[in-house]
């Protein structure tokens, strides 16, 4: 090959990778416009995932709650739990020589209580023995006798209730006799009717003392309310849909002196509480019997107030918000998404919501919000809510049109769960617990419970909490226990 043809092939080579090169460029920007704005294609998005804060325990501040709960303990309860506690021998006095008497009294049938201007009248057959050293002890010239008395006392006692035991304050009214009284002498029982009841006045008032402290010991109604609150404060669920349970935890008791009317023991107690609503999983029974504090008080009001956080975690909800987004698609032109997945997390105060997507583009971003409430739809939603961006360069030209306001407010219309129903159904689940509800045998509850107001919204680590206030009224009645 010449000179001349040698140039010639170059020439035509050097045209032709020229042309090679136009058209490899004009295939590779057809390729990125086809990439970038294709509508069958979709692109993968790879945003920095903003890392939660610091993952600590929950803790928040609760207000505590205030529970009004007149109580009555029917007067035959009372006789009830004192025929059940006072049975055969139920006084024993062996030691002669402090007061010159021992003396044995037994319950021989069933106590009766009744009513009578205020005070209680108490009918109790028994049987008494008694021994009396009597004489004097110069050189020995001293003397014992024993009496037996069977027959029926009846008592009346100015009564309280006080620390939560009857206290009663007795007289001896009247003697009936079943038998004639005797005095042992020289082994046999000698009839004594004639004697015996000018000298009652001798021992009558030791009998009253004994059968009062006997009232006392057995009429101790604070393990019957310690149960009563035990069983209050077993978390139960509220709302299965939204896996809701409600805990209530006492913290102190306040209760009034007690007044008999109308065959009734009548106080007023309140109850000092925390009270807790947990989405997720049942939390944990931590009744402590001996952390309960009692304290006697002049007044208790009847209202009660009571303040609630319903705490949901973030697991649960995200799991909800993700059911909001199920079958629904969100468009801009002919470029579409579907979320498919939403998680939850709290930095530095505020909410990140992660979008799991896929159509137009595929991968997740990232949100930033902050929780807020919204009164008239009841629903917990994200406020000021923007993208979180790795950089404002390839990302935000790549996904220009998700960035549209349009697009933004149409996910956050959707990041967003409504506690209305949780609230409603909450009351709804609560209210046969005020409805002559009765959480062990013999014991009632019935009340009223007002609608709830919501306080605030807190964001901690691990959950976001609502507040929550609500009043009402509760009363307590305890009657037929075992």
């Amino acid at each position: 090959m010449n000179k001349k043809q040698l140039f010639t092939f170059g020439e035509k080579f050097f045209k032709m990778k020229k042309q090679c090169i136009s058209l490899f460029y004009s295939l590779s920007i057809f390729g990125m416009f086809f990439t970038l704005f294709g509508c069958s294609s979709s692109q993968k998005i790879a945003a920095l995932k903003p890392e939660p804060s610091m993952n600590a325990p929950i803790v928040y501040k609760s207000n505590t709650s205030f529970v009004s709960m007149p109580m009555d303990v029917t007067l035959a309860e009372i006789e009830k739990q004192l025929n059940k506690a006072l049975n055969g021998l139920i006084f024993e006095d062996n030691n002669l020589e402090d007061d010159k008497t021992e003396m044995k009294i037994w319950k021989t049938g069933t106590i009766k209580l009744i009513e009578k201007d205020g005070k209680i009248e108490t009918v109790l057959p028994l049987k008494i023995w008694a021994k009396f050293k009597y004489g004097t002890e110069f050189m020995g010239l001293n003397d014992t006798k024993e009496i037996n008395l069977d027959g029926t006392i009846t008592l009346l006692s100015d009564v309280k209730l006080s620390n939560w035991k009857m206290n009663t304050t007795s007289k001896i009214e009247d003697f009936q006799w079943n038998q004639s009284p005797t005095i042992v002498v020289a082994g046999k029982n000698i009839p004594i009717t004639y004697i015996i009841n000018p000298t009652l006045s001798l021992f009558k008032s030791k009998i009253a003392n004994k059968i009062d402290d006997a009232i006392e010991k057995s009429c101790d109604f604070k393990p019957y309310v310690l149960d009563v609150l035990e069983k209050m404060s077993t978390p139960f669920i509220t709302s299965e849909q939204y896996e809701t349970w409600f805990k209530m935890s006492p913290i102190e008791v306040y209760t009034t002196d007690a007044l008999l009317q109308k065959s009734k023991i009548a106080m007023n107690l309140g109850l000092k509480c925390n009270m807790t609503t947990m989405v997720g999983q049942q939390p944990k029974a931590n009744f402590d019997r001996t952390a309960i504090s009692f304290k006697p008080v002049t007044f208790v009001p009847d209202k009660t107030t009571a303040s609630i956080a319903a705490i949901s975690t973030y697991e649960s909800a995200s799991r909800i918000i993700t059911k909001n987004f199920q079958g629904k698609e969100f468009a801009s032109g002919t470029r579409k998404i579907v979320v498919q997945k939403v998680d939850l997390w709290a930095k530095d105060g505020k909410m990140i919501i992660a979008l799991d997507m896929t159509g137009s583009l595929n991968g997740t971003i990232y949100l930033t919000g902050i929780p807020n409430y919204n009164s008239v739809t009841k629903e917990i939603y994200f406020d000021q809510m923007d993208y979180v961006l790795n950089t404002k360069g390839l990302l935000t030209k790549t996904a220009n049109w998700l960035l549209q306001g349009v697009i933004l407010s149409k996910i956050q219309a959707n990041c967003r769960y409504s506690i209305k129903e949780n609230l409603e159904e909450g009351k709804k689940n609560l209210l046969p617990y005020l409805n002559n509800y009765s959480p062990m045998k013999g014991v009632f509850i019935n009340g009223s419970l007002n609608d709830f107001d919501f306080e605030k919204v807190e964001v901690t680590d691990t959950a976001i909490i609502a507040f929550i206030n609500a009043t009402g009224k509760m009363k307590v009645s305890i009657d037929g226990m075992d």
